[in-house]
């Protein structure tokens, strides 16, 4: 019965992480990282499942902002959207950043540019931040 309960612990923890780093990834204010931070102190044996999680779910939610982006018309004009532009998708290596990361989302969304490569971008910078997090717990 106690495995069984660690187990569902575990599971959640992991479930709310996703949901958290996904929402925090978005327009939406959240702070993913002491969710992992909480999750690493409660389950150390989740260290790769976790990082590995926080980092899909945040990538999901830059893509969602990404796409967002991409449904604005181009007829006005976005902040950030010279940076993206001047360096394109290495750009968004910056996306976990407080503040610019979700404009620069949603700027590249808006300049249409690739979209696979944007996601590839975002999960390195982002998978970088959360194995920073993840090492110092």
């Amino acid at each position: 019965m106690e495995a069984l309960t660690h187990w569902l612990n575990s599971d959640l923890s992991l479930w709310g992480l996703f949901i958290s780093s996904l929402l925090a990834a978005t327009l939406l204010p959240g702070g993913s990282e002491a969710v992992l931070f909480g999750v690493l102190k409660l389950h150390p044996e989740l260290f790769w499942p976790a990082l590995l999680i926080g980092t899909l779910g945040n990538t999901i939610g830059g893509m969602i902002s990404f796409g967002m982006g991409w449904l604005l018309p181009q007829t006005q004009q976005l902040k950030h959207v010279d940076k993206v532009r001047r360096h394109g998708t290495p750009a968004l290596l910056l996306a976990w950043a407080p503040l610019i990361g979700d404009a620069l989302c949603l700027a590249a969304g808006w300049l249409r540019l690739n979209p696979w490569h944007a996601a590839l971008f975002m999960l390195a910078g982002k998978f970088g931040r959360y194995l920073v997090v993840a090492l110092t717990t």
